[in-house]
């Protein structure tokens, strides 16, 4: 099996490395613009996380100066919640995760515009990072509008599978918790399924407002808005690590 790149490794043309694992992401997108490219050359190696080196044994130790907790986001696109999270939170740490350097390029601008201290990111398999992680090390983890992969033959594809829940309950806190935001009834119903059946998790949920409303300083997305839009509603889901 190939090493895993970390954002490090992305090249300036666009082409990021190909991980293995289950995290099946676009990787490449339109060419970058030159300032796009000088941000990867220059900006990104500073950020990026190698999971080739040994684990921290606390992931506060990822920033400097050091953070109270760290969130991780998975997949985050154009960067929209990511940012604003890390703006409105500036001693939490966050990681960002996303395979597509189209968004690692925008997020990068942001980080850059804002003069951002407390975001690092990674490139390439989220079960990777994951696998690399310290246990109970994470505070929160936020999958916000993923790919839903609809076709059943790509259901393997989604991200939310069993082993990658099991791999989530080993890195949170205890009452840690993973949040989904979906516009896709399906794999909204998938992930309720996979939660509902592991030892881990308790979903939040108490009433249906809990669920169909976002919760407080939610940053709505590109995406989100363009579901609206289109008369998509989105479902807000919370779990709880238990133990």
């Amino acid at each position: 099996m190939s090493r895993v790149r970390s954002v490090g490794e992305i090249s300036a043309d666009g082409e990021a490395g190909r991980a293995q694992g289950s995290f099946f992401g676009r990787r490449k997108g339109h060419r970058l613009r030159s300032r796009q490219a000088d941000l990867i050359e220059h900006l990104l190696p500073h950020l990026a996380i190698d999971i080739t080196a040994p684990a921290p044994s606390d992931f506060a130790m990822l920033f400097n100066p050091p953070v109270e907790s760290v969130r991780l986001e998975i997949g985050f696109g154009g960067g929209e919640h990511l940012i604003a999270e890390a703006l409105a939170f500036p001693h939490r740490g966050f990681i960002g995760c996303e395979p597509y350097v189209n968004g690692m390029a925008k997020i990068l601008a942001q980080i850059e515009a804002h003069n951002t201290g407390n975001i690092k990111l990674f490139a390439g398999d989220a079960a990777e990072l994951l696998a690399w992680a310290p246990p109970r090390s994470l505070e929160r983890i936020d999958l916000i509008h993923p790919d839903p992969w609809p076709k059943r033959r790509h259901w393997k594809r989604r991200f939310v599978q069993d082993a990658n829940v099991a791999a989530m309950a080993r890195v949170l806190k205890p009452a840690g918790e993973f949040r989904f935001v979906c516009d896709i009834d399906d794999y909204v119903g998938w992930t309720l399924a996979h939660l509902a059946r592991s030892p881990d998790f308790v979903w939040l949920a108490e009433r249906a407002d809990d669920w169909r409303l976002p919760w407080d300083g939610y940053t709505i997305t590109r995406y989100g808005q363009k579901a609206a839009r289109e008369g998509r509603s989105a479902a807000y889901l919370r779990f709880a690590r238990t133990g």
